[in-house]
């Protein structure tokens, strides 16, 4: 069983900054990646950032230059660091994780709850 527990999000101008952290606990071998993603109202989810353990990592077209993804991995912690947000960065922003609970096991999927950012005036 891996957590993910999010912290941060809330209401921010234009213009302003937020920074999201997300840390994975409970039983974790490895994890291979991890980022985030987004939901607008009545839109998919999309992937705004994520990082492997190789150290790669791919931002959407709409937030790069804005947002830089960060990991502890010591920590097992990711976090978002937001700048220059827009209105339409408005949106559920879940943490995402691919983790090894074992030496030997499965590669799972993980979700956090969802933390909501609102960009408004």
């Amino acid at each position: 069983q891996v957590q993910l527990v999010e912290s941060g999000g809330g209401l921010v101008q234009p213009g302003g900054s937020l920074r999201l952290s997300c840390a994975a606990s409970g039983t974790i071998f490895s994890i291979h990646a991890m980022g985030w993603y987004r939901q607008a109202p009545g839109k998919e989810r999309e992937l705004v950032a994520i990082r492997t353990n190789g150290g790669t990592t791919n931002y959407a077209d709409s937030v790069k230059g804005r947002f830089t993804l960060s990991r502890d991995n010591a920590k097992n912690t990711v976090y978002l660091q937001m700048n220059s947000l827009k209105p339409e960065d408005t949106a559920v922003y879940y943490c995402y994780a691919d983790v090894s609970t074992t030496g030997w096991g499965t590669l799972s999927n993980y979700w956090g709850q969802g933390t909501q950012v609102t960009v408004s005036s």
